[in-house]
């Protein structure tokens, strides 16, 4: 996902409201998120849905590894050799 250009890519509810189709537009061409603010604070973000599926594919592969991280700290982890032959039986079968 690229990232926000805070000269282009962040206006308020009203700006939004009044112009919802050229905003779609631009986040689907630039492939980068949109910032939307309230009261000048921010509420709400608009992106791409392919960028976003691509950030939840990330997240999901960035979780899995802490989690393997995790299990192998702890000691659950198993040998490559094992790993290997496990992967190679499945394979077979």
């Amino acid at each position: 996902m690229q990232p926000i250009n805070l000269k282009e890519d962040v206006h308020s509810l009203s700006e939004f409201r009044s112009g919802v189709s050229s905003y779609i537009q631009q986040v689907t061409e630039t492939k980068r998120p949109l910032l939307i603010t309230q009261h000048g604070k921010g509420v709400a973000i608009l992106t791409d849905v392919e960028e976003f599926e691509k950030l939840q594919m990330r997240l999901e592969l960035l979780e899995d590894l802490y989690k393997a991280e995790t299990q192998i700290n702890e000691g659950r982890g198993i040998s490559h050799k094992d790993a290997k032959s496990m992967v190679m039986k499945s394979i077979k079968d």
